[in-house]
């Protein structure tokens, strides 16, 4: 009888633990991450006001072909298609060891929502806009990276450093090929809807070899008829800034109209795939900065941009790309030569393995033309010459001249 009940027993734990064990399974927390380190040149290097003498530089630089990050993601099987998802990204500088974000642990991604196969995603936090996120398959950043190949400082935010805090983001199932999403950012200033707010919408089509998507955004400066940009402002990066050091896209190209009210976006892209070793896709954006009354600039800006990538699969080891990309100013506040900007990229990439990859990137910027400086409390529609600045890895530190060539060799894992 002893081993009777022994067995029995067994065999009561054995089916208690196999009752348990797929309730086990529907829940799942995944770490992952990116380690990204190079050595990068730029031919001629100074400050967004010009202030310091060009000179060329070699340096390190985290991160260039994808952000080094580490994060947390995990869903949770709740039942009938459901389930609560959720996303904690956090980037550093490998070279340093600091955040990627001042005062922001997981400045990259942290959100929270739920998930259905019928009914969409709908999710809570800082996170990518809809404009982002349904553009990025056909971005130049996907082989030619955002640190080189984004277009000049990524004044269209087709690379990720255009990310809002207290979103909303609704996001449809993929039905016959369409995709439908849309962000709302609130900014939570008393007694205004809009002052600080994001807000954005976007529809994808991905059908076979062929795939595009149309979308639109909007950001608000919290700061009441613009001026210097309010760490309220729902797209920022460090919200205890005063001095509108937080505000993301700033660069040579769009110095001169950082306290804008307001920025506007509508984007356009699309791609095709000839066969397994070829692709292309082309990219189409017009940019507008909405002064106010404390903006330091007293008409509209429109910046357009054209662009295109070749992308060629060589072997399984191998990948290649070209790019190209055209940025023009159609409206410049009077600015009779107005900027433009022609740039010209190549990548390189060898697979060690899955995980393990080796990288080379070349880019090459030619400015023309007139644009407005960096605004200070007393110069209001100010020139000067357009500078060349590369992608948005140079948004800081761009050419002291018009021109500027920039080269960078790396290696990248992913665990």
């Amino acid at each position: 009888m002893k081993g009777f009940t022994m067995t029995k027993a067994a065999i009561v734990a054995a089916t208690a633990f196999a009752a348990a064990a797929p309730a086990f399974a529907q829940s799942s927390v995944t770490l992952y991450g990116i380690v990204d380190d190079s050595i990068v040149y730029q031919s001629s290097q100074t400050n967004l006001a010009k202030t310091n003498p060009g000179r060329s530089n070699i340096k390190t630089a985290s991160g260039i072909w994808a952000g080094s990050r580490f994060g947390l993601k995990g869903a949770e099987d709740l039942g009938g298609g459901n389930k609560a998802i959720f996303q904690l990204e956090s980037g550093f500088d490998i070279n340093s060891g600091q955040q990627q974000f001042t005062n922001a642990m997981f400045g990259r991604q942290a959100w929270v929502g739920l998930t259905n196969p019928a009914y969409g995603t709908l999710t809570a936090g800082r996170q990518y806009t809809s404009y982002y996120t349904l553009l990025s398959p056909y971005s130049p950043t996907n082989w030619l990276t955002g640190y080189f190949g984004a277009h000049p400082g990524d004044l269209d935010g087709l690379d990720t450093i255009y990310r809002a805090n207290n979103s909303i983001v609704y996001t449809s199932p993929k039905l016959y090929g369409v995709t439908v999403s849309g962000s709302y950012s609130f900014a939570g200033v008393p007694d205004s809807v809009y002052q600080g707010s994001t807000w954005s919408a976007a529809l994808q089509y991905q059908q076979g070899p062929i795939g595009g998507a149309v979308a639109f955004s909007r950001i608000n400066n919290a700061a009441n008829g613009g001026g210097i940009y309010s760490g309220q402002s729902t797209t920022i990066n460090d919200t205890t800034s005063t001095t509108g050091g937080g505000q993301p896209g700033v660069s040579a190209v769009t110095a001169g109209y950082q306290r804008a009210q307001a920025q506007q976006r509508l984007a356009v892209a699309g791609g095709y795939q000839f066969n397994s070793a070829w692709d292309i896709s082309v990219t189409y954006t017009n940019v507008q900065y909405i002064p106010g009354v404390n903006s330091r600039f007293t008409d509209e800006a429109v910046f357009n941009t054209a662009g295109t990538v070749l992308h060629w699969k060589a072997t399984s080891a191998w990948d290649f790309a070209a790019g190209y990309s055209y940025t023009w100013a159609s409206k410049a506040n009077g600015v009779n030569d107005a900027a433009s900007y022609h740039q010209f990229n190549l990548s390189q990439y060898y697979s060690l393995s899955k995980r393990t990859g080796l990288y080379a990137l070349e880019a090459f910027q030619r400015a023309n033309g007139n644009t407005l400086a960096v605004p200070t409390n007393t110069s209001t529609n100010a020139q000067t010459s357009a500078n060349a600045t590369i992608g948005d890895g140079f948004q800081s530190a761009p050419s002291a001249s018009r021109s500027m060539f920039a080269a960078g060799v790396g290696i990248i894992h992913r665990f």
